[in-house]
Order: C-alpha cells, then structure tokens, then sequence
C-alpha cells in the first residue's frame, strides 16, 4: 500500500480546505447534515454495544467497546463523503494559513457546517433513537432499559465537569480526532484510511473526552429521554465549551503546527497528487 509523505499531506490538506469553501451553502448544509447523522450512527451503536457492562465485573472496559464502536461515525464521514466541523476546524484554517481563502470564509464555513451537523445529529437522536425505542427510559424493560442507563450515565458526566475540564476535553478531543483526519491523508486505499482513523478515535472516546457533534447527540437524546437533571441549558454550556476546546485542538495542535513545520516555506503551487485527490471529505 503507497502512502502519502508528510509534505504531501500539508499540501492536499490546504486543497481541501480551499475546496470545501468553494461550493453553494445547500450542498455544504447537506453535506454536514449527513456528517451529524453519521457520527450520531457511531454515537448510538457505542451506547448499544456498551450498555448492560457492569463496571464492578468490566472495570473500564465498556469505555473501550464504546471507542472502538464509535469510530464507524468518523469513517462513514471520511469514506462516504460528508462535512464534519471538527474536521474543518483543521482543514478550512490550515487553507487559509496558506492564502487560498480568508478569514470570512472559514467563519462562513465552520457556522454552516455545524448548524447542518446540529440538524443531523437531533434527527438521529429524535428520530432514530429515542421514537424507535433502542433508547428507552426509566419505565423500559429489557434492552432499551439498559441502554437508557448507559446513555444516562453518558449524558450525566458530559454536563457534570467544569468549564476548565469540558474546555481541556474539548482539546484533548479534537487534538486526536484531526490527528486522524490528519493520518488517513497518507492513505490512498479504503482500508489504509479505516485503520488511520481506528486509533486515535477509539482513544478520546475511551478517555472521555468532549467531541461537539457527538455531544449534540449524547445530551438531547438523554433530554428526550427524561434523564434527571439534564436539560437544554446544559447542551448549550456543553456546546459552547467542547466546541471553543475542539476549534483549539484542531487550529492550533494540528493546522498551524503542520503549517509552520510543512507550508510556511513551501512552493505556492501544489503537487499533482493534491491537486487530484478526490476523497478527503471530513
């Protein structure tokens, strides 16, 4: 399997950016109204395979099943095509620390894209979770019981933290989650992308940490679901925090790092093979 070198990387990620910001706000709406759907679909199926693990005979575990779960939301976004923000939080910015757009758009652009990945995600979590009845509530019996039990406790520790926490989480998150939109660049296989973003995902989701789609999934389908003592209040103070944290950890660990260590210096031309990438889409 061939794999990209850093310096290409840089150079089709500053494309990638640039091209998302070159199309109608329609597609890009749709666009992340799919990416919100889809990482609310690894959203529930990480409750689902974690619910009924019994932390005194599991210890961390389920924590881990959950992580390994969750990535199907990032590899249906990269592999099928869709706008995640957290993805250009990187992306976008790193494109305009090269000069192909300005400021203005990547505000246009990062606002548009998490207003469609909010719509996505409450419909998933709506629709798809809370009306089928996979998440129960307190009166359900059987599986949809325990899954409301997990998304309670799931729900309950995201808008239990601190500012301070739920903004480093938001770091750590996001820090991990362009890391892997970062390394599936180097791929040019389906597979070689899957395995790039396998590891670095399933660890901010076992460590905890705060992804903002994934929490506009998380704390409305616990909300929906009448988990005590979570309401909309908490979701916009989650939002705001784990979002600031996110745009954090994407610009300055991984967009302006690899900028100042790749694009600083560089040719303002791109290679051949940037220019004909077809598939970088989170």
């Amino acid at each position: 399997m061939t794999a990209r070198e850093p310096q290409e990387m840089a150079q089709v990620a500053a494309e990638t950016g640039a091209k998302k910001v070159h199309r109608s706000w329609d597609r890009v709406l749709v666009s992340a109204f799919l990416a919100g759907a889809y990482i609310s679909f690894g959203a529930l199926v990480a409750i689902t395979v974690s619910s009924g693990l019994d932390p005194d005979t599991w210890g961390t575990l389920p924590t881990l099943f959950m992580g390994a779960a969750f990535t199907l939301g990032l590899v249906l976004v990269l592999i099928a095509g869709s706008d995640l923000a957290t993805g250009n939080m990187m992306l976008v910015p790193l494109s305009a620390m090269r000069g192909k757009i300005d400021v203005g758009d990547v505000i246009r652009n990062l606002t548009l894209v998490l207003l469609g990945n909010l719509i996505g995600a409450l419909f998933v979590a709506f629709f798809l979770a809370i009306q089928t009845d996979v998440i129960g509530d307190a009166a359900s019996e059987g599986g949809s019981l325990l899954t409301y039990e997990r998304l309670a406790s799931i729900a309950e520790g995201k808008t239990s933290h601190t500012a301070w926490e739920t903004f480093l989480r938001g770091v750590g998150c996001n820090w991990l989650v362009c890391l892997a939109v970062w390394m599936s660049l180097a791929a040019t296989s389906v597979s070689g992308k899957i395995m790039a973003v396998f590891f670095p995902v399933m660890a901010f989701v076992a460590m905890g940490f705060d992804h903002v789609v994934a929490n506009m999934f998380f704390i409305p389908a616990g909300i929906w679901a009448d988990v005590p003592g979570v309401g909309w209040e908490d979701a916009l103070y989650n939002w705001l925090l784990a979002g600031a944290g996110n745009l954090v950890g994407a610009v300055v660990f991984v967009a302006t790092s690899y900028w100042y260590l790749f694009l600083r210096e560089a040719p303002a031309s791109a290679p051949k093979a940037a220019a004909a990438e077809p598939a970088e889409r989170a």
